[in-house]
């Protein structure tokens, strides 16, 4: 049971953060550097502008938390694997239960 809201809590972060991700683009697209010519042209003069710079930022952040993630999570992944095929016991595998991790 414990298992489950920690894997439900990391799968909801994860589409949090490229929700935020890929919503700051599409508006960092359509605002700060909108297609053709004069958007070539218009990108000179906003780019510069606060809401332009919070939405690179917001881009930027959120991507490093996504990425963070999904390289956390396979990093587990893989882990718990060779430690399971190896037979070893880790704490709070995702084959294993989490009664064995220490609570101070």
């Amino acid at each position: 049971m414990i298992l489950t809201a920690v894997i439900a809590k990391a799968i909801l972060s994860a589409m949090i953060a490229y929700t935020a991700h890929y919503a700051s683009s599409k508006a960092y697209d359509f605002v700060c550097v909108p297609d053709g010519i004069m958007g070539y042209l218009y990108g000179f003069v906003s780019m510069g502008s606060p809401i332009c710079k919070a939405g690179m930022t917001i881009m930027t952040n959120t991507q490093v938390s996504y990425s963070s993630l999904v390289t956390t999570g396979v990093s587990r992944l893989f882990v718990d694997m060779a430690s399971s095929a190896l037979g070893i016991e880790t704490p709070g595998t995702l084959t294993g239960t989490l009664t064995d991790v220490p609570v101070k």
